[in-house]
């Protein structure tokens, strides 16, 4: 149950974390409107499972071949927890060029999937929150829901930012206290990270 917990806390924190994924949504929302910004959710959600197939499958391989090396990515996937709550606490403010031309559906999905599956901080996150996980009594079928957690998560965030973003006052707001979020978003990350990291001692 503090496994559930844990791996569902940092994932939310992690995903309604302003990155390149939030940017894209948010100016895909306001830009070309609700439903376009949405195809760009979802493309986001079907990138992530990039990231989490090459994680069980490397994963995986280390666990049988070399189970000691697990216990180094465990260390690097906690400290890599703290400097993204770093980053994200001391992330400069997203801005937005509204000159753009119209996309199709597909283009928007492209753009959603494109820039989550070649972010390499989304890799990095997924490979953390399996690094720690991997080592337990976990089975298949619970490490592949885990990861439709993760990508689910994905989906209705970013599906509710392009609802909201979709109306400019709404999304001029979020933008406006962006610096206040970051702020404690990378408190409580690095928080956790911290208790992750001497967890392992």
């Amino acid at each position: 149950m503090n496994e559930i917990i844990a791996v569902g806390i940092v994932t939310l924190l992690a995903v309604i974390s302003p990155g390149a994924d939030f940017a894209l949504v948010t100016r895909n929302s306001y830009l070309y409107g609700r439903h376009l910004g949405m195809c760009t959710a979802y493309g986001i959600a079907i990138g992530v499972w990039v990231h989490i197939s090459y994680s069980l499958i490397g994963l995986s391989f280390l666990q049988q071949h070399l189970p000691s090396l697990i216990h180094l990515i465990q260390y690097i996937g906690a400290a890599y927890l703290i400097y993204i709550g770093y980053k994200t606490f001391t992330q400069a403010p997203i801005l937005f060029d509204d000159n753009s031309h119209q996309i199709t559906r597909w283009q928007a999905i492209r753009h959603g999937f494109l820039t989550n599956s070649l972010n390499p901080k989304t890799t990095l996150f997924v490979m953390s929150i399996y690094a720690q996980v991997m080592p337990s009594t976990n089975n298949l079928h619970t490490l592949i829901g885990y990861g439709f957690f993760i990508s689910s998560s994905h989906l209705v965030w970013f599906c509710l930012v392009a609802l909201f973003c979709s109306a400019p006052l709404i999304r001029n707001k979020i933008l406006a206290r962006q610096i206040s979020i970051n702020r404690v978003i990378g408190c409580i990350l690095s928080a956790l990270g911290l208790s992750l990291f001497f967890a392992h001692f």
